[in-house]
């Protein structure tokens, strides 16, 4: 009971460090960004007879909740209708801040044709007002830490509920999965 315990300044600082630096590889742990449609605004129709395809603007709201800044490539998101490929969004190359939020306007284009070989299924869905279509992107790209870029790949998975009539996004459930290359 009577043991006085030596004050090290050294040892201190060596828990502090220890402390900061776990705490720095906690906050630094990669996590997943999220996606979220606003809204789907259709912009024209392009005629080929017999059918009409479709032209829109999907309204994505994309926040990376990660410490660095990332940079990616372009590339296409592919959206699904009843199983079957009715179109694609292009997203174009860019870069978004660390711990941010952005929006991002992506011109689409659906396949008329494609969507009639579906028409009764079509028509079903627009008599209930809801449509279910899925999408899938892959997106790569380089986060920058420091002085070193690390290169990653994010797939998403999106499953949205829309009303055909009025183009309102009634529900919708989004997956990624951010996978970092060590290559």
């Amino acid at each position: 009971m009577g043991k006085t315990v030596k004050w090290s300044w050294t040892s201190a600082l060596v828990g502090a460090a220890s402390a900061t630096a776990a705490a720095a590889l906690v906050m630094a742990k990669p996590r997943d960004p999220t996606f979220h449609l606003i809204a789907i605004n259709l912009t024209s129709f392009k005629f080929s007879f017999p059918v009409i395809d479709a032209d829109l603007i999907l309204t994505v709201h994309v926040t990376n909740p990660n410490i660095a800044p990332i940079h990616y490539s372009s590339t296409a998101m592919s959206i699904f209708y009843d199983g079957s490929h009715l179109g694609s969004a292009r997203i174009d190359a860019g870069s978004q801040a660390a711990k941010s939020c952005q929006v991002l306007r992506l011109p689409a284009r659906l396949d008329g044709l494609e969507l009639a070989h579906h028409a009764s299924r079509f028509l079903a869905d627009v008599a209930r007002r809801q449509m279910m279509l899925d999408a899938t992107v892959d997106i790569e790209g380089a986060a920058k830490v420091l002085w070193w870029n690390h290169k990653f790949k994010v797939h998403v998975d999106s499953h949205v509920v829309v009303d055909p009539v009025y183009l309102d996004v009634i529900d919708q459930e989004n997956k990624a999965d951010l996978k970092l290359l060590l290559a």
